[in-house]
């Protein structure tokens, strides 16, 4: 296995160098700051940092933190940045663009472009994004109570479920999800949500708690005091460590799909870099050992995953030929609106 994952990274190294048409060695060394989350740090050092920066003769250097503060801290120094690549979800990298703090990507530039499965390419439909991780939000069901019989979103307003349906909290992109496929299962035409707000209104009674932390999701199911809950995949793998019958649910009218994006900050004066490290990570090697590291789900439609590792991930043609996406500039231009609504009608501010 580590031979095999050495080997794939020297592959994706050697695919890099060939791009970049140089000699590391022979080049001065520079620095890349990559804006990021932060998570699984030593695995991300292992399979992307230190490979790149060998054959790049450079230095990553991370400034990592939630979304909204990296997105701040980037408006902040937007005359003189000192990021280089940012990630992020793709309705703020949309913000960001907005904000005018990013630049167009040379798709000419990523050989690896075409790999990519085609909602990732230019998911702002801009040129300033690229995709490089893609997760479903679908519903976690019991299999041993009435939640067995869940095929769809709207089997939610089940009356047997009453005291048993957990919801996400809006303020985390599954409850953006289960928002826009309430209002998509019932009819709604998106906009304002009003029909997905009045339908998760109904259900206000019966939701055992709108959770905001993965782990306070699992520790309810874990208890026996929910039956169902919108999960994004991510979460999982641990959901079945409860050892409770449980079961993932793709549900007849699709899961939401959220994506992580790449991007190139305006002003950057590392833009040759910036573009080999989002190749880099888009290479089948570096997404194949990403995924079976269960890292990141890969957008990169080559990579061959490992059987004990596909299950934790948004992954196969069954997975993302269910995917619906939400258009950025919708959330980016309504989403405080849906939030205020959101404390007025189901947290009751």
């Amino acid at each position: 296995m580590i031979r095999r994952r050495c080997m794939a990274v020297a592959a994706a190294v050697a695919a890099v160098a060939a791009m970049a048409g140089a000699t590391p060695a022979l080049a001065q060394k520079r620095t890349l700051v990559l804006s990021t989350y932060g998570l699984h740090h030593d695995l991300f050092k292992r399979i992307v940092y230190e490979p790149f920066g060998k054959l790049c003769n450079c230095e990553i250097v991370l400034e990592t933190g939630n979304a909204a503060d990296r997105l701040a801290k980037l408006d902040a120094r937007k005359a003189n940045p000192n990021v280089d690549v940012l990630q992020i979800t793709d309705f703020l990298a949309l913000d960001a663009s907005q904000r005018g703090l990013l630049q167009p990507i040379d798709a000419k530039r990523l050989k690896n472009l075409d790999q990519i499965y085609d909602f990732g390419r230019d998911p702002l439909r801009n040129g300033e994004a690229v995709a490089y991780t893609v997760y479903s939000v679908g519903l976690v069901v019991r299999t041993d109570k009435a939640s067995r019989d869940i095929q769809r979103w709207r089997d939610l307003w089940n009356p047997a479920l009453k005291g048993r349906v957990m919801l996400a909290n809006i303020t985390s992109n599954q409850g953006l999800a289960q928002l826009f496929m309430a209002d998509r299962a019932w009819g709604g035409f998106g906009g304002d949500m009003g029909t997905g707000f009045a339908r998760l209104g109904e259900l206000k009674s019966g939701v055992v708690t709108y959770y905001t932390q993965t782990a306070q999701m699992t520790a309810l199911f874990a208890q026996d005091e929910a039956w169902v809950a919108p999960v994004g995949r991510f979460g999982w793998l641990n959901l079945k460590k409860t050892g409770k019958p449980l079961a993932w649910v793709v549900p007849a009218e699709g899961q939401v799909g959220m994506m992580n994006t790449m991007s190139i900050v305006k002003g950057t004066k590392n833009a040759d870099l910036a573009h080999q490290l989002i190749d880099f990570w888009l290479s089948r090697e570096v997404q194949e050992a990403l995924a079976n590291e269960l890292a990141d789900s890969p957008v990169n439609r080559s990579v061959k995953i490992k059987p004990e590792a596909a299950d934790g991930l948004t992954w196969g043609k069954a997975q993302i030929d269910s995917l619906v996406f939400m258009k950025p500039e919708a959330v980016v231009r309504e989403r405080a609106g849906w939030v205020t609504q959101w404390n007025r009608m189901i947290a009751g501010k």
